[in-house]
């Protein structure tokens, strides 16, 4: 018995695929010449497409690396964050993020070193953008940090200081978690949790 074709998919997912795609790839040829060195026809050539189908879904090379940033600015706030409003003390929930932190760096390592190294050509408009996601971050895990300082679970400190240190901390992991499996990322997470947690603890 033949099995049925699969479901072709509608234009509005595969625009999304091809998109996701593109930057992809991008950020690989970013990460390995660097921004200022790579052309758009570089970047339809990775992809296997004309440049004529690469502007018709970015209409620049700096809407690409655009979408770059937004995969490690917008992702976390938009994955991550709800952790912090589930039930559970502060230690928990802090601990529960800091693990869905270190996985979603492990998955987008290379996006967030070019976003690091490269942040700089954006336009004004979109590193204000960026910017908006980094401090709505910061600023839950600095309220989480209060939080548990107000509870007697950490110790008194300054909280926006606690929060920068911690998300540095994390965000150091991308320059060295290559091809980690889930064991190895749970094993970094729950040793920064304790160095953290050892830190905060009255």
């Amino acid at each position: 018995m033949q099995e049925d074709d699969a479901e072709p998919l509608n234009p509005k997912t595969r625009r999304h695929l091809r998109r996701a795609e593109i930057v992809t790839a991008a950020a690989q040829i970013f990460a390995k010449n660097g921004y200022s060195n790579v052309g758009m026809r570089d970047i339809a050539d990775a992809v296997g497409i004309r440049g004529a189908s690469l502007y018709h879904h970015f209409p620049s090379k700096e809407e690409i690396l655009f979408a770059i940033c937004l995969t490690v600015t917008r992702e976390p706030v938009e994955e991550n964050l709800p952790l912090l409003d589930a039930a559970g003390t502060p230690s928990e929930r802090l601990a529960n993020l800091v693990r869905a932190h270190v996985r979603h760096l492990r998955g987008r390592r290379v996006e967030h070193l070019v976003g690091l190294h490269e942040r700089a050509s954006l336009t004004s408009e979109h590193l204000a953008e960026i910017d908006e996601y980094r401090q709505c971050y910061n600023h839950r895990v600095r309220d989480v940090l209060t939080a548990g300082m107000r509870s007697g679970e950490f110790r008194e400190l300054n909280p926006k200081v606690v929060a920068l240190g911690m998300l540095d901390m994390l965000n150091g992991v991308s320059g060295w978690i290559r091809g980690a499996s889930d064991d190895d990322v749970d094993e970094v997470a729950d040793i920064y949790l304790r160095l953290l947690f050892d830190g905060l603890r009255p």
